[in-house]
């Protein structure tokens, strides 16, 4: 098995062998997020298979073969395929035993833990360095932070959760770049108090009941899908601010739910609503 070495936040499985200089490397992703940072880098050419839930951009996928849903991967079908690099998470509950998998297949692995906006950067810049095409990430990076202004002012702005789930409701907390989302769209995260990435939450807390406003971004929902109604109506609800003021929202989890460049679209429509309800 190749050595394991860890770097910060991140497990990254290297042997001399990784980088061809000059030559395009054989990568297979398992998350959606990593297929997209690949693509924004400009190195989709170099994906050979992904994950079964990859679906961004729709022409750089149709004709890849699949190893897996992001939780199930195939780690016989990625072996022969031979990878040069596969770009796994360490941030999706339960993919670690997917990353043990493939160590113990002796393939190449790199694996973020993914927490705040500032790992985002982070992963895009590591992969870019992976894929020697470090200037492209230093651009893309930039090019983010451009498109993503800090408005955040603590003494105003509304509060607002953002739902995973919704029975139970099961909502984004203060340890995840959507919470540095919200405060840079200008808002204030109404799950700040809680240290998690997520957090299931009861119809009677307090803090559900005073946001201003909550977003859908249920996971592995298409947004088409979506069911304000179903919230406006449940009766254990009807005490919460966002509810009687008909105040919920749709953001595709696809814009929130994955650390990748597509994060700015969720930005954009968290920025929406605050000057909505500003």
């Amino acid at each position: 098995m190749p050595p394991i070495l860890t770097c910060g936040w991140k497990i990254v499985i290297a042997s001399p062998e990784l980088l061809h200089p000059g030559t395009d490397m054989r990568l297979i992703t398992t998350t959606c997020s990593n297929t997209e940072i690949v693509h924004a880098l400009g190195c989709g050419h170099m994906i050979i298979a992904t994950d079964d839930y990859s679906d961004y951009p729709p022409e750089l996928l149709t004709d890849l073969p699949r190893v897996g849903p992001d939780l199930s991967i195939d780690t016989e079908k990625v072996q022969q395929l031979t990878p040069d690099l596969v770009l796994a998470s360490d941030t999706v509950p339960g993919h670690d035993k997917v990353i043990e998998s493939l160590q113990a297949a002796g393939l190449n692995v790199f694996a973020p833990r993914t927490i705040g906006l500032d790992d985002v950067y982070r992963d895009i810049a590591d992969i870019a360095e992976l894929l020697e095409v470090r200037a492209r990430g230093e651009a893309l990076i930039e090019q983010m932070q451009a498109t993503m202004p800090d408005h955040s002012d603590p003494q105003s702005g509304p509060s607002i959760m953002v739902q995973w789930w919704p029975k139970p409701i099961i909502a984004a907390a203060r340890d995840s770049w959507v919470h540095d989302l919200i405060h840079m769209a200008g808002g204030k995260d109404a799950m700040a108090d809680i240290a998690e990435r997520s957090t299931p939450v009861a119809d009677d807390d307090q803090q559900l009941a005073m946001a201003d406003a909550w977003v859908i971004s249920w996971c592995g929902v298409k947004p088409e899908k979506y069911r304000p109604q179903v919230l406006y109506e449940r009766p254990t609800l009807q005490h919460c601010r966002a509810v009687k003021n008909k105040q919920i929202f749709c953001i595709s989890e696809a814009h929130l739910g994955r650390p990748s460049p597509r994060l700015l679209d969720g930005y954009s429509a968290l920025r929406d609503i605050v000057n909505q309800l500003s």
